[in-house]
């Protein structure tokens, strides 16, 4: 026997969202924001033969 085809629910949340899509328009797509305390910081100090490669 087949089975029967799946009623959907109505949820306020859903028909609200979608009268304020339509009225409004879709939000602005998220972006990443970096995380300020994770800083790539050096793990030794530059020594004298790269600091005079860099100049």
């Amino acid at each position: 026997m087949a089975k029967g085809k799946k009623i959907k629910r109505f949820r306020a949340v859903k028909a609200v969202k979608e009268m304020a899509r339509e009225q409004i328009g879709a939000p602005p797509a998220s972006r990443v924001v970096p995380d300020r305390k994770k800083k790539k910081t050096e793990k030794h100090k530059p020594t004298l033969g790269r600091m005079l490669e860099q100049d």
